[in-house]
């Protein structure tokens, strides 16, 4: 069961770029002021009266233009992805109008240790805690990375950008996409590379007020399995989902001198964003009986993320400049309400759709259909037990007289239909021999036999198509373990893949990227 967790706010947080060469040289002036202890946003309006009061908002935490990447990262982040190595979800998008640093916020500059963002950290937060994790826990990660373009879903690591994945809503999981691309990724390295190949497939273009504008929202997902063995002695498996989403800039066409595509594509952005206040509006004003997540694609994906099951943190970025005044207010409006929205996080124990185990159960019924074949011998059952005995860490000792070597699966298959076939061949020589039968009795049987060598035919062919599959899924689950035992008695840290029977998903990854 589900561990319930008590409601929880969204939590939400303001970060300040610094005004930049071009609003310096333009002589725009500074209207926000942070006061980071307090966690207050003042706004001053630029054509206000004298005497007028100054605009001021309170949030969890906020950042000026002197903040770091890393003061985000650990004050407000850290704590999120702790809890989706828990099994919890978790969400952290950012909000803003075109220009104010979404994008620097999530992703950064990957190649400078300072200036990398919540997107890049993440990664060696989750990678870091899987080296250090303890030896009965077992951990999978995987990747997917879509993006939402002009209300169309794009899955931005499929080779085939023709194919319209589709929004589906499961009573257990909520909504998700239909055979949207996984991949399962060991270390740092592997899950970056993921990231990169659908970055090369994003929607991005010029605009006056960005000259690398986001002209969709993206959404890169990290699912992390964990199975460990409970206190009941049974295998139980966790499932967090982290979505790090990158919204697409809030703007006025006005400003940014969009024209043709470039309109239609301002249009579309601008829809779903006030899609999103509307829900944002509803959840919060106490009154609405309907929250209209199904306004479009993007607060779909979003609904658990708001009024569900997750822990969501919403980092809003705003401009100083005086020439963006009601843009910026608007932006701390909207992150005024967010913060009011409840949550209801839990623990994801024991999902039907874990992958850990539909690889754990793949095994198991291939194996049990081997055995039902006859081509498991008891020595090689004897020699599994004898590997799980070891990765348990109990004492392995030899049975005298017990051979060493492990007969392969091949091996087995091979004596047995070898066997078949000889006896076969024995009972034609017989009816050849049997100068009782009469010449069409014998033709009879010999038929008969000729059948029953086609039959078996047959059979070698549909047994070894199935031993193969058997082979490349035990022996990658024994290796992985036995693996991760070597490691762990001789205390060396890794990054090497600390789950079962991965190995189908990451060699398949390995191709397709």
């Amino acid at each position: 069961m589900s561990k319930v967790k008590n409601c929880e706010t969204v939590k939400v947080v303001v970060r300040c770029r610094p005004l930049n060469r071009k609003e310096e040289a333009a002589g725009h002036e500074q209207i926000v002021n942070m006061d980071v202890k307090l966690g207050q946003v003042t706004v001053r309006n630029p054509k206000a009266a004298p005497g007028e009061l100054l605009k001021t908002f309170t949030f969890d935490a906020v950042y000026d233009a002197s903040s770091k990447q890393s003061d985000l990262y650990d004050e407000t982040v850290r704590p999120l992805i702790d809890s989706v190595l828990q099994g919890f979800n978790g969400t952290i998008f950012a909000y803003g109008q075109t220009g104010t640093g979404k994008t620097y916020t999530m992703q950064g500059a990957w190649m400078d240790p300072e200036k990398r963002g919540i997107i890049p950290n993440s990664f060696e937060h989750i990678f870091t805690h899987i080296s250090r994790s303890q030896n009965q826990q077992y951990l999978l990660v995987r990747a997917s990375y879509l993006e939402i373009y002009q209300e169309e879903i794009r899955d931005l690591l499929c080779k085939d950008q023709s194919r319209k994945p589709e929004l589906k809503e499961n009573p257990d999981s909520g909504v998700y996409i239909k055979d949207l691309s996984s991949f399962v990724t060991k270390n740092v390295k592997e899950i970056e590379h993921v990231m990169n190949v659908g970055n090369q497939a994003r929607s991005i273009g010029f605009t006056n007020m960005n000259e690398h504008s986001s002209r969709s929202h993206a959404i890169f997902v990290i699912t992390v399995e964990c199975s460990e063995t409970g206190i009941d002695s049974e295998n139980h498996i966790r499932v967090g989902k982290l979505n790090l989403v990158d919204l697409a800039g809030s703007e006025r066409q006005g400003k940014t001198g969009v024209r043709g595509e470039r309109l239609k594509e301002a249009t579309k952005i601008n829809l779903s964003l006030s899609a999103l206040g509307n829900v944002i509006s509803a959840l919060v004003d106490g009154k609405s009986t309907h929250i209209p997540y199904r306004d479009s694609k993007l607060t779909r994906l979003l609904q658990d993320s708001l009024g569900g099951n997750a822990k969501t943190i919403m980092v809003a970025t705003l401009g100083p400049a005086s020439y963006n005044y009601e843009e910026s207010l608007t932006t701390l409006r909207y992150a005024n309400r967010a913060k009011n929205i409840k949550n209801k996080p839990r623990v994801n124990e024991d999902p039907k759709d874990a992958l850990l185990r539909e690889f754990q159960e793949e095994i198991a019924r291939l194996k049990t259909q081997l055995e039902k074949r006859g081509v498991l011998t008891k020595k090689r059952r004897r020699n599994s037990r004898r590997i799980k005995k070891m990765l348990d860490g109990e004492e392995v000792t030899d049975i005298e007289g017990e051979d060493e070597t492990e007969d392969s699966v091949e091996k087995d298959v091979e004596d047995y239909l070898k066997e078949q076939e000889e006896k076969l061949e024995l009972e034609k020589a017989a009816i050849l021999d049997d100068h009782s039968l009469v010449a069409d009795e014998k033709e009879k049987l010999l038929d008969e036999k000729e059948r029953m060598m086609d039959d078996l035919r047959r059979e070698q062919e549909a047994t070894e198509m199935l031993t193969a599959k058997f082979k490349v899924s035990v022996t990658i689950y024994l290796l992985d373990f036995y693996i991760l035992w070597l490691l762990t008695k001789t205390k060396i840290q890794t990054h090497l893949p600390t789950t079962m029977g991965m190995g189908k998903d990451l060699l398949s990854s390995w191709f397709v990227l």
